[in-house]
């Protein structure tokens, strides 16, 4: 398990900023780690997020019922952050859940806490901007890809940004993942294999 100097500075790279020693050691003061065993729910329909996870170990997936069907909206693993954006923004209670697939270890980065330190300082205010930012990125392509893009491009997508999601998760999952069935992802995926 890593310190949380070390995820600090882990987190503040990916976003390509520049902290100074001062400002890491802010960051760090406000972050919590959280263990999570397989199967673990970490946020209930109902409840409100007040905080994004950055996931330093382990896999999640966020998901909801429709018809009482179990729906994956996104799945995460190490460097991802996790956050049901709509609860957080508005923080009132969110229709997703979180569960962790694997054992998860993740570094909770509260909300009132990261605002008020991006409000007392510019740089750490352009970190957190970048890390919504990469979220907003993330969910448009994957919105774009599911509307605009057939089956096949979308399993060859995944496979090509997030090939971890594909060698982890329950097949289940990445089927609901791309919108499809579990018969067309297993097509896709012997299709894909045939052209290699």
């Amino acid at each position: 398990m890593m310190t949380n100097i070390e995820v600090a500075k882990i987190m503040v790279s990916g976003m390509k900023c520049m902290l100074s020693r001062e400002q890491i050691h802010e960051l760090t003061d406000i972050l919590i780690c959280r263990k999570f065993k397989k199967g673990e729910r970490i946020l209930d329909e109902g409840d409100v997020c007040r905080s994004m996870l950055y996931l330093e170990k382990g896999l999640t997936r966020q998901f909801y019922f429709k018809y009482d069907k179990d729906l994956t909206e996104h799945i995460a693993y190490e460097g991802g952050v996790v956050i049901c954006l709509e609860s957080y923004l508005k923080e009132e209670p969110t229709r997703l859940m979180i569960e962790a697939l694997e054992p998860t270890i993740a570094w909770d980065i509260p909300k009132d806490k990261i605002e008020q330190l991006a409000l007392k300082d510019a740089e750490i205010g352009v970190w957190y901007r970048k890390l919504f930012e990469a979220s907003l990125i993330e969910s448009q392509v994957k919105a774009d890809t599911l509307r605009f893009e057939p089956a096949h491009e979308r399993y060859n997508k995944l496979l090509q940004l997030h090939p971890e999601i594909l060698k982890r998760a329950p097949l289940v999952y990445i089927a609901s993942l791309l919108q499809m069935t579990p018969e067309t992802l297993s097509r896709v995926r012997s299709a894909s294999l045939m052209d290699k």
